[in-house]
């Protein structure tokens, strides 16, 4: 019997666990690092331990700490979600040693399958189909290697998951160094991201779909499977829309998925949740990837089908308890579809995003469920993974799913932080993911995602523009020290518009108005906004705005220097106001190389007087879980270089300067006796056990 369970996690799935543990009566402790001290997780448990620092290296990935928390608060058991010590079999064995239950498969299961090429072997000898692979160490033949896989293939951290370490390598490239280069770009992210930098080779199959089956083992030797989960959905082989069931799976291919799903389970003796992940090629036949010896992100899908909670049935199994009769039991009711709420900017690559969110609000709707991790005045640093929350919805029909997510997602007010939500939006609406026509490569194979989400289209954007000037307008009125109950608008120059401009990303809106007894007169980049325009009910926090006979209500919430966030029934705006007189220190110089991203600084790959080449890469940053490789712009000398590796940066900074000039083929040559770009900054510990990804 569990006394007192301490959750090793962070943010939506810590949240998630310690609501199933009060519902049965179990108190919980939360572990935080000081970035998440304010998370509402933290809140949510009984007792709260500080792990000092915010690195996960210095945290959450600390097993020391974690077990010393347990002793110190008198947890008797640890759940340790997803991701961070979750699959580490050296994390389950100390918890043993130190008496605690550990909420999840025994360590030679998790070590059987943190091992991807151990993994392979032993599904290969149960009978579960995997696909052609092979083993690299410092004394491979990578061309023979891969001319035996074959191309394309994909180079893999044997330990981790969650995308970091993988490259697709569609050719050797010329004497081997496309591979080459593939493999010791894996190692190096491998070893950062889990502390062992081991890959090998795998046979890629392009754009297969990528469906999951959940499996559930007791300690009396029963394995079940819960159906699978589509999971194709993806960017950087992260998961980005997930659902249950499959829509290309029938009732045969899911009894052939189920069977090989539970004789990889019984294969490693496996005890609690855990997920099976394969490839379905558009052939039918399906290929082993790995097993997650953990809870997975997606699980709430699988639970609105089946009506199963399965963190209470983690905690039951745990106790010792069989598999209850429901699960043995259980069917598939309905539909649901999960999506990824991921702080991230989507036009300019998927790069993470930071802030305060000052507004995090989705609807409650019949059938919506959101786990999330943040609340209002959440603060999203470059620490941890850039998942805000999952938001899911279940219906009778797959059409009705998407339809509610869609909904649910269309009316959240996200304020403070660049969100992925348009593009989930417009995904769940899309022709092709309604229809089921999804696979791995849904996301680069359609269309642009800028045209999918519609960020190229700027009509909807111009008439929150004008929105957020009308608000501004009333907020003005309303604040007046005289006079304050004039009408919203006014002026006694009525000859001239009101003017405000706004910039959103790279475009900027020139907004004048007037009123003119019951209407108002706007325009947008000297574009009249309609022939008719009316505005009713303007307020600070928004207005109805009539366009031709078309009324739409748009809220607007405005805070600190200039943030301006409109919210419409046609979607959603982040303006920066445009000061009237602008800094005039403001600029960089030319040829600046500027940081995408707050992050680290892992790599300097040139120095100060160096000659390089347009897209030569310069500097390598680290943020969120994602290597980024900042490159020359243009060929040229470098002139300034700002930063060493191990620094921290935050966006738009001045990592280094290429001077545009052309360079004079008649000047001296650039010594080589310059000291090298330093390598010392301090390696990432390997003394650690491997861990995981925090997300997959």
């Amino acid at each position: 019997m569990i006394k007192k369970l301490l959750v090793a996690n962070r943010g939506e799935i810590a949240a998630r666990v310690m609501r199933t543990a009060r519902e049965l009566g179990i108190p919980t402790v939360a572990v935080h690092s000081d970035a998440d001290a304010e998370l509402p997780f933290v809140g949510l448990a009984e007792e709260a331990v500080r792990l000092p620092g915010n690195a996960p290296a210095d945290t959450y990935l600390r097993l020391e700490k974690i077990i010393d928390a347990a002793r110190a608060t008198g947890a008797d058991a640890v759940h340790p979600g997803y991701g961070f010590l979750s699959e580490n079999a050296g994390f389950a064995r100390a918890c043993a040693d130190a008496g605690l239950l550990f909420v999840g498969p025994p360590p030679e299961a998790i070590a059987a399958m943190g091992d991807k090429l151990r993994a392979k072997r032993l599904m290969d000898s149960a009978g579960v189909p995997v696909l052609p692979g092979a083993t690299v160490s410092d004394g491979t033949d990578l061309g023979e290697a891969g001319a035996r896989v074959g191309f394309p293939l994909l180079v893999k951290a044997a330990f981790g998951g969650g995308g970091r370490g993988m490259r697709v390598v569609s050719e050797p490239g010329p004497d081997g160094t496309l591979l080459a280069e593939a493999v010791a770009s894996a190692r190096r992210e491998a070893e950062a991201a889990f502390g062992d930098g081991t890959v090998f080779l795998e046979r890629f199959l392009p754009d297969p779909r990528h469906v999951e089956v959940q499996i559930f083992g007791d300690t009396h030797g029963t394995v079940v499977h819960l159906f699978e989960r589509e999971c194709s959905i993806q960017r950087r082989y992260q998961k980005v829309v997930e659902e249950s069931p499959s829509p290309a799976v029938d009732d045969e291919l899911r009894d052939a998925l189920g069977a090989a799903a539970v004789a990889a389970g019984k294969a490693i003796g496996y005890v609690g949740a855990g997920t099976v992940e394969f490839v379905l090629a558009a052939t039918g036949e399906f290929y082993f990837l790995e097993v997650n010896t953990r809870l997975q992100v997606e699980h709430p899908v699988t639970e609105l089908v089946t009506g199963l909670d399965l963190v209470e049935l983690q905690l039951r199994v745990a106790e010792g308890e069989p598999l209850p009769a429901p699960v043995l039991e259980a069917r598939i009711e309905g539909h649901a579809i999960e999506a990824r709420l991921y702080a991230e900017d989507v036009p300019a690559g998927f790069l993470p995003a930071t802030g305060t969110l000052h507004r995090f609000e989705v609807p409650e709707l019949p059938g919506v469920r959101v786990d999330a991790g943040v609340a209002d005045g959440s603060v999203v640093g470059p620490h941890y993974d850039p998942m805000l929350a999952k938001v899911i919805a279940y219906g009778r029909t797959r059409t009705d799913a998407a339809r509610r997510l869609a909904g649910a997602l269309a009316g959240a007010r996200l304020h403070g932080v660049t969100t992925n939500r348009d593009l989930l939006v417009a995904i769940l609406r899309e022709p092709d993911f309604l229809a089921g026509r999804t696979d791995t490569g849904y996301l680069a194979r359609a269309r642009p995602v800028s045209d999918l989400c519609g960020y190229s289209h700027t009509n909807h954007s111009r008439a929150r523009a004008a929105a957020a000037a009308l608000a501004s307008a009333a907020a003005n009125r309303a604040a007046a020290p005289v006079l304050s109950g004039l009408p919203s608008g006014w002026r006694n120059v009525r000859s001239q518009p009101h003017r405000v401009d706004y910039t959103l990303g790279e475009q900027t809106f020139e907004v004048a108005y007037h009123f003119d007894r019951d209407r108002v007169w706007v325009a947008v980049n000297g574009e009249p906004l309609g022939e008719s325009v009316r505005a009713r009910g303007t307020s600070a926090e928004g207005v109805t705005l009539e366009v031709d006979g078309v009324s739409r209500r748009y809220r607007v919430a405005t805070y600190g220097a200039g943030q301006v966030y409109v919210d419409g029934p046609d979607g959603a705006a982040a303006f920066t106001r445009v000061p009237r007189f602008g800094d005039p220190t403001a600029g960089t110089a030319a040829g600046s190389l500027l940081a995408p991203m707050p992050g680290g600084v892992l790599r300097v790959l040139a120095a100060v007087d160096d000659l390089v080449t347009e897209g030569q890469p310069l500097v390598v940053l680290e943020a969120m879980k994602m290597e980024h490789t900042v490159a020359a712009p243009g060929d040229g000398r470098v002139t300034e270089l700002s930063v060493r590796p191990g620094d921290q940066v935050h966006t738009g900074q001045v990592l280094a300067v290429v001077s545009a000039e052309p360079v004079s083929t008649d000047a001296e040559p650039v010594s080589t006796d310059a000291e090298p770009v330093s390598t010392d900054a301090e390696p990432v510990s390997t003394d650690a056990e491997p861990v995981s990804a925090e997300n997959s």
